[in-house]
């Protein structure tokens, strides 16, 4: 690369100078042109070039606000201001391009927590629906006596909404395109939601109502405190995130086995284990949406992955209390 260069400047030498000259690589030059380079020189411009001396560069007297210096003693340039930036010296005090770097930090970490906290809203607001909707169910099925004994006796609904609640969550888990655009997002998930809480109906009706009432209050002063506890807490469960997926693995492992080995006692224990878990997964979903110091966060475009995250935390946390509840009565 050095040998072109030199050999490109040499080519330069000989283009604007004329001459026969021998370039780099040894061959003769450019010929000169004719009338080039003109013979004396260029014609001399208006006010080109500048007189240099002692009063070089002239004073600025167009200016405003400018005092001539005194006869006979030469202009300086004033010194530099110290705290200006490259480019105010180079364009002038008003120049208002260089923005300190603490500020534009500062705007920065200010806009990613507005960011934030309307996801935060967001997704607090589509999991309140939710939850709206599932109680409506599960008062209507435990309170309205027809329907408790219809859908009882016709456990088809209970498949039915099972199936559809499977399609609906593996769309939404799977497919990132549904869940992020709108509205089909929000059709999927009102669906799920409505085929969940069917299905949460229904599994309320086989209980008695004072046992549903108490489950229901457990399971929201439960959730209450953990989502207090995960916002203010300094430990970061987001690293967990391994470890609890291993315990669901067992737990379901453990379900299995309480289906063949009946009995209060198991049962008791594996409601235990199963309202533990979810509650450790529900302050780990929620440090996950509040992002910030914790390590793993969740993008504010995946509310409604968020809000389902939440709600299926809560409904598990709401079942095993209902078990515990119904095991420790019969």
């Amino acid at each position: 690369m050095l040998v072109t260069i030199k050999a490109h400047r040499q080519s330069l030498v000989c283009i604007l100078s004329g001459s026969n000259y021998q370039n780099f690589y040894g061959q003769p030059g450019y010929p000169p042109q004719s009338g080039y380079p003109p013979q004396g020189g260029y014609p001399p411009q208006s006010g080109y070039p500048a007189p240099q001396g002692p009063g070089y560069p002239p004073p600025y007297t167009s200016s405003p606000g400018f005092v001539p210096p005194p006869a006979g003693v030469p202009y300086s340039q004033p010194a530099a201001n110290p705290y200006t930036t490259p480019n105010q010296a180079m364009y002038g005090s008003s120049y208002g391009g260089d923005e300190p770097l603490t500020e534009r930090v500062e705007n920065f970490e200010f806009s990613d927590k507005s960011i934030r906290r309307g996801f935060i809203r967001k997704v607090y607001g589509i999991l309140m629906v939710q939850l709206s909707i599932s109680l409506g169910f599960i008062a209507w099925f435990t309170f309205h006596i027809p329907t408790k004994q219809y859908v009882q006796h016709h456990t088809g609904l209970w498949w039915a909404a099972f199936a559809i609640m499977i399609v609906c969550l593996i769309t939404m888990a799977c497919c990132g395109d549904v869940r992020r655009k709108a509205p089909m997002n929000f059709i999927f998930l009102f669906i799920f939601t409505l085929a969940e809480s069917f299905m949460l109906g229904l599994a309320s009706s086989t209980y008695d109502t004072d046992a549903v009432l108490m489950a229901v209050g457990i399971c929201a002063a439960v959730c209450f405190g953990l989502t207090l506890f995960a916002f203010q807490t300094k430990w970061d469960f987001t690293i967990m995130g391994g470890a609890l997926c291993a315990a669901v693995i067992v737990l379901m492992l453990f379900g299995i086995l309480a289906i063949f080995i009946q009995g209060k006692t198991i049962t008791l224990i594996y409601a235990s284990c199963g309202a533990l878990i979810f509650s450790l997964y529900l302050v780990y979903d929620t440090q996950l949406m509040m992002g910030g110091k914790h390590k793993y966060s969740i993008s504010p475009e995946e509310y409604i992955f968020a809000a389902l995250n939440l709600y299926l935390d809560i409904v598990n946390i709401f079942l095993y209390i209902l078990t515990i509840i119904g095991a420790s009565r019969d």
